[in-house]
């Protein structure tokens, strides 16, 4: 097992791709925390169901109160934080329509979730990282900032902001051993999509016809490039944002 006895959080945990990160982290021998505004206990189940330890923690990442708790329950509970995945984010929810159609308020509250809340939670868990002289950081972009998507342009545009945090977090904290990177999933068949009608259909379609590998992209297409920027096998990268998308977008 690559994680074993590293202690993982993983915010949005409770359900979509979250789950699934925290689920494959937790196989791969980690102490996972699911940190969520929803409730975890179905992934905390899931993972004590096959002998691995989870916890879930109420958290909404855009308050510095509620962050700081979670980094401090997990050391509380688990004694370290290793891992940290900034899964949590706005997007199904979202509707497409062009900019002129979208309210500052709708604008502010993907930005406080999509970047503030990368923000805050690396801010909760550095105290403790920078403590072990180590730790791992994933931020969860998207493929729609290299690609400019439009009728979407605060989510997109916030995938962009989680670019340049990963990039400018990683110039600050390499000092303390602290490795940061992102990645940039393409459209994903996940549990928030597959539930919003009509959604998936016309979406999809369009994903699969911009691949080299023409099929849909499922969860499971991303855990193990998280998995592989949170072990030791990824020691010396940081600053870099993986896409993982089938191909649609190259660079």
């Amino acid at each position: 097992m690559r994680l074993k006895d590293k202690v993982a959080i993983v915010t949005g945990g409770a359900q979509g791709i979250g789950r699934f990160y925290c689920r494959r982290l937790a196989q791969e021998g980690a102490k996972v925390v699911s940190a969520d505004v929803l409730n975890s206990q179905a992934t905390v189940d899931e993972i004590k169901g096959f002998g691995g330890e989870a916890i879930g923690l109420h958290t909404d990442v855009t308050s510095e109160e509620s962050t700081r708790s979670m980094a401090e329950q997990t050391v509380a509970k688990f004694g370290r934080i290793d891992i940290l995945v900034n899964n949590a984010g706005l997007y199904a929810v979202l509707d497409i329509k062009p900019l002129w159609e979208i309210s500052a308020e709708e604008w502010d509250r993907v930005m406080a979730v999509n970047v503030k809340g990368l923000f805050l939670c690396t801010k909760a868990v550095l105290p403790q990282m920078k403590k072990q002289g180590k730790g791992k950081i994933i931020n969860i972009s998207s493929g729609v900032a290299f690609k400019g998507t439009p009728k979407w342009i605060h989510y997109t545009t916030s995938k962009g902001a989680v670019i340049s945090l990963t990039r400018a977090c990683a110039r600050q904290l390499g000092e303390f051993g602290i490795a940061v990177n992102a990645i940039a999933p393409g459209f994903t068949l996940s549990e928030g999509v597959i539930n919003k009608p009509g959604f998936a259909d016309v979406m999809n379609k369009d994903a699969i016809a911009s691949r080299c590998f023409q099929r849909s992209q499922s969860p499971e297409d991303l855990v193990g490039t998280v998995v592989y920027l949170a072990s030791d096998d990824s020691d010396f990268v940081t600053g870099q944002t993986i896409v993982v998308d089938g191909g649609s977008f190259l660079h």
